[in-house]
């Protein structure tokens, strides 16, 4: 979706319904009914009908002509692709920062390391994942491209159940800290190569965590 249409009824309508698929609201294969979501909603059905149909280009609904929309959403598949993907693409990405980084972004990410130190050790877990959004998207910003930049940012948004499920284990969350941590001294230093090879391990390491998570439960 463009930046643009963030704002706008249409894009308004769109980030709800996205977000209540990917928090897990609705059940897979759930139909989802233009007239209750537009009635919850307080809109008409057209941007509602215009929403489903821009969900079902990212592969999150499925509609079948003359019977309704249905939720795909994201599959356990989906989501290890998308870290493997991920990983690339975040060692990419702190590679070009390297290139780009600023003393401020510098000094944000420092505090974000501390903020979220202090809420790790307090169990304060929705901060840990606000800051933990925070970090990411500053060090995409800092990559000097707008393509990786939005696909990142998707790619972040699809999973945050898992992320949230992840970085609620304080354990795995003290480790992220330390490599967010890592990751900006590599940075600082304009070590290109282990700022990747650290980014891209950051990932592998979440979906090991994710692995394991699922053995526990």
């Amino acid at each position: 979706m463009e930046e643009s249409d963030k704002f706008s009824l249409r894009g308004k309508v769109f980030n709800r319904i996205r977000e209540d698929i990917l928090e897990g609201r609705y059940n897979q294969k759930e139909e989802l009914k233009e007239s209750v979501i537009a009635v919850e909603l307080g809109v008409s059905r057209t941007p509602v009908r215009e929403a489903l149909r821009q969900l079902e280009l990212e592969g999150l609904v499925t509609i079948i002509p003359n019977k309704g929309a249905y939720v795909t959403g994201i599959s356990e598949k989906d989501i290890h692709d998308i870290y493997v993907i991920r990983s690339y693409l975040e060692g990419l990405c702190a590679k070009w920062a390297c290139e780009n980084m600023t003393k401020e972004i510098v000094d944000e990410l420092e505090e974000v390391i501390y903020l979220s130190e202090f809420h790790t050790r307090k169990g304060h877990h929705e901060q840990v994942v606000e800051l933990d959004n925070k970090f990411h998207e500053l060090i995409y910003e800092s990559s000097g491209s707008k393509i990786l930049r939005h696909v990142l940012s998707d790619f972040h948004h699809y999973v945050q159940r898992v992320r949230k499920l992840s970085l609620s284990k304080t354990e795995r969350a003290e480790e992220s800290n330390k490599e967010h941590l890592a990751i900006l001294e590599a940075i600082r230093s304009g070590d290109k190569k282990l700022a990747e090879e650290l980014a891209h391990t950051h990932i592998i390491s979440t979906i090991q965590n994710m692995k394991d998570f699922h053995k526990e439960n």
